[in-house]
């Protein structure tokens, strides 16, 4: 290390620059999402154990976007070689062996802090391995298939993107039943169909669309139209046609909403809420989402989880 030179300060434990903290700093996504992930009217062991499995979601998503913090922290804790650190399918088998310690993996506890976070969640709430494995079965596949075909194609996308998020906010509520799974999936599903509208323009940088390539033939959009600053008429078509969906999906799902009660239907009314707030965006916006994503404010917001209470809309 160099020294400092005459009249150069000393680098010290106040200088020196800190360490990423990859627990806390995936945890700290949570204030960006669409959707309420842990809101504080929910009870202490309610949101702890949300918090849990979403630092499981958005690590695994940020492993699939490349968008882990610089610095490799979360490669050495997983126990990936440096020169291997940037390949994600690398990454993601390295997590799923995680997640299986999770679950009882004869080499001993989980490695990566919010893997050890999310153990005593599994046990408290009895939860299985499948939607975790869902999950990282998405982003493994976005690692692969960067185009659909079909919107059937997309919803079995969502299938293992989405969907397991729901599954498991019932599983950590002790609600789940065949019915309410059903109309959480249709949820899930728009939001995951919402979300995509939203990041058009980020996906394609990515060399992802998900806009499914029928229905682009369909409204006569070439992916060349999706690289522009402003969409044209035939895209502001298709996504209109694609948010029209989303939100039958959540008129499917929103009876979810009123088969439950206290704090757990306040929760569930933000989640069809901010999808519902998120699509008005997009309507507001004349559906043209290539100059970035149409953002909600707050008071549409309110006003949707209101409708969505009271069982409107």
């Amino acid at each position: 290390m160099r020294r400092p030179g005459p009249g150069q300060p000393a680098v010290t434990a106040r200088t020196a620059p800190r360490p990423v903290d990859p627990e806390r700093g995936t945890l700290a996504k949570a204030a960006d999402e669409n959707f309420p992930v842990a809101p504080f009217f929910l009870p202490r062991a309610w949101r702890d154990d949300l918090m849990a499995v979403y630092g499981f979601a958005r690590l695994v998503d940020d492993i699939g976007d490349g968008d882990l913090a610089p610095g490799g922290a979360d490669a050495r804790l997983l126990g990936v070689p440096a020169d291997r650190a940037g390949d994600r399918l690398v990454l993601l088998d390295a997590f799923e062996d995680d997640l299986r310690r999770v679950f009882g993996g004869a080499d001993g506890p989980p490695r990566h802090p919010l893997l050890r976070r999310l153990q005593p969640t599994v046990r408290r709430r009895a939860l299985t391995p499948e939607p975790f494995l869902g999950l990282i079965a998405a982003n493994r596949q976005d690692q692969l298939v960067t185009r659909y075909e079909t919107y059937d194609d997309l919803l079995a996308y969502c299938e293992l993107s989405a969907n397991p998020v729901g599954r498991l906010v019932l599983a950590v509520t002790g609600t789940s039943t065949p019915e309410r799974i059903r109309r959480s999936d249709a949820i899930c599903t728009a939001l995951q169909i919402v979300e995509h509208l939203q990041d058009v323009a980020e996906d394609l940088g990515r060399d992802r669309v998900y806009l499914p390539a029928a229905d682009m033939k369909r409204f006569h959009v070439q992916e060349a139209d999706l690289a522009v600053p402003s969409a044209g008429a035939s895209v502001r078509a298709l996504v209109a046609h694609e948010a029209q969906r989303a939100r039958d999906l959540l008129n499917e799902g929103a009876p979810l909403v009123g088969s439950v009660h206290g704090r757990l239907r306040l929760l569930l009314a933000g989640f069809v809420a901010g999808g519902r707030a998120a699509i008005h965006a997009i309507a507001a916006a004349e559906y043209d989402v290539l100059p970035g994503p149409p953002k909600p404010g707050k008071l549409r917001l309110l006003r949707e989880v209101g409708v969505t209470l009271r069982g409107e809309g």
